[in-house]
């Protein structure tokens, strides 16, 4: 729209020019926002994937420098050395936030292992942190395959 006032001319929206591109807005947001949030969901399953399979051939490269971990050991021996073991010639990870999923908890290893694999287990818990769970939340479990 367009008024001419004195020698100007001005331009101006009306109400309901404004109405209709927020509404237009909204509705490519509503359509287009949980697409969005499910490629967010799905890309941190693909990085957990890919952090389970390089802390499992972290956690092999020190079982040939060390020798089998203990029950119960933690995955901070990757980024520290623990002092009790010989043959240390890590840091077998970049850092310790490499043992961090991408939804910020800890992975998990897991001797003897409890799916059949080898020697021992990496495990990431998912969106929930917790064993189980479907969709976000399902677990990723190093040499397992994804249904």
């Amino acid at each position: 729209m367009q008024r001419i006032l004195g020698r100007q001319a001005v331009r101006a929206f009306t109400i309901i020019e404004v109405i209709v591109i927020v509404v237009i807005l909204g509705v490519l947001a509503a359509v287009i926002a949980p697409r969005v949030l499910q490629r967010v969901g799905q890309s941190k399953q693909s990085v957990a994937k890919a952090g389970v399979s390089s802390i499992a051939t972290a956690v092999q490269n020190y079982i040939l420098d060390c020798g089998k971990p203990d029950s119960g050991a933690s995955l901070t021996m990757l980024a520290e050395n623990p002092g009790s073991v010989q043959g240390w010639k890590g840091p077998y990870v970049n850092n310790a936030d490499d043992l961090k999923d991408p939804w910020g908890n800890d992975y998990v290893l897991l001797i003897p292992s409890q799916h059949g694999n080898a020697d021992f287990d990496i495990v990431c818990y998912g969106a929930d942190g917790q064993p189980g769970g479907e969709e976000d939340g399902a677990d990723i479990i190093s040499g397992k395959k994804s249904k």
